[in-house]
């Protein structure tokens, strides 16, 4: 990392890393301008510390490194909660979901811990962005299924029968607890914000070939004994009230032991007064644009200007932030 001594606890742009896995399409080049030259592209890993897909710092004192080397040269970015970690606790991504995800689950961090060299487990939060008028997700299973039940109708290639499928439409938000079976239907464009992990046991993939012709491996036996086996009700959508103040208006969407994930709308256009705040001691924040434009301001005269799919990086006991445009976010602390 290049040696650069003046900072502050000041917002910056990151830039994203491409996943151009085989189910993936264009929307995220041709909806967020991501000019990420990939096709498929399927994920950019928006905000990231993870080894399997490093988001880069774009402007500023530390434009050029990476998330990870500057939270490892300034932990104090991360707040008084995870500094003594030293390590970024999530993951933020966008999904574009052209066909259908393997059918997954992920350990939790207890299982992760001992047979996955002291990883993460992965619990995770998606908010649908847009849905095609019949696209669905799996979440877990319609009704309880012994283990050698369930191995065996994947061997046999019929294990859809057992599967919950969920109709999806734009705006859901869906809890996805470690041990949950899922999967992503084609048509979806997803926010995720998760666990910083990359642990997928993968158990059913509809007998898909990659570009070479191989299909991809599977984890049935990891994945059958971290899987909630005993059958899920449907998920419900939870109650939200937004709160207002002038210029700005706040939702929370999700709250676990991980992540928080509010949605924030901003709309100062007709206000001569901005949207302001700033983090605490205790945490960073990050806001990831899933619609419109604008400008954040702070210090004396820096300002970043935010477009659709940007995502910003809000160190801990920040600078006061002022936002101006008209913009709708994900806000995520931990």
């Amino acid at each position: 990392m290049t040696n650069k001594s003046i900072h502050l606890n000041s917002p910056f742009l990151l830039k994203p890393y491409g996943k151009n896995y085989l189910w993936g399409g264009r929307r995220l080049n041709d909806d967020f301008a991501k000019g990420i030259d990939m096709f498929p592209l399927a994920e950019t890993w928006e905000c990231s510390t993870h080894p399997d897909g490093l988001s880069t710092i774009s402007g500023g004192v530390h434009d050029g490194d990476t998330l990870a080397e500057v939270l490892r040269c300034h932990p104090e970015y991360l707040g008084t909660r995870h500094q003594k970690k030293g390590e970024l606790p999530i993951l933020i991504k966008f999904i574009d979901a052209k066909e259908d995800l393997s059918v997954q689950v992920h350990p939790d961090d207890a299982y992760a811990m001992e047979h996955e060299n002291g990883s993460l487990g992965k619990t995770e939060f998606w908010y649908v962005l847009d849905a095609a008028e019949d696209a669905k997700l799996v979440y877990g299973l319609s009704r309880k299924v012994e283990a050698e039940t369930l191995k065996r109708s994947i061997e046999q290639g019929n294990v859809e029968k057992y599967l919950q499928k969920v109709p999806i439409k734009k705006d859901d938000v869906f809890y996805i607890k470690a041990g949950t079976i899922h999967a992503i239907g084609g048509g979806a464009l997803i926010a995720e914000v998760q666990e910083s992990s990359n642990l997928t046991y993968r158990m059913y993939d509809y007998d898909r070939v990659d570009t070479q012709g191989k299909k991809r491996e599977l984890h049935i036996d990891k994945a059958l004994e971290v899987a909630d086996l005993k059958g899920n009700m449907p998920p419900g959508q939870i109650l939200r009230v937004l709160k207002f103040k002038p210029g700005c208006a706040t939702e929370f969407l999700c709250r676990c032991k991980y992540f928080q994930v509010e949605r924030m709308l901003v709309n100062t256009e007709r206000l001569r007064e901005m949207v302001s705040f700033c983090t605490t001691a205790l945490s960073f924040q990050v806001l990831l644009c899933t619609n419109g434009c604008g400008t954040i301001f702070y210090g004396a005269h820096e300002a970043i200007h935010f477009f659709k799919g940007d995502c910003i990086f809000i160190p801990s006991d920040s600078v006061t932030i002022k936002i101006h445009g008209k913009a709708q976010f994900l806000k995520v602390s931990c």
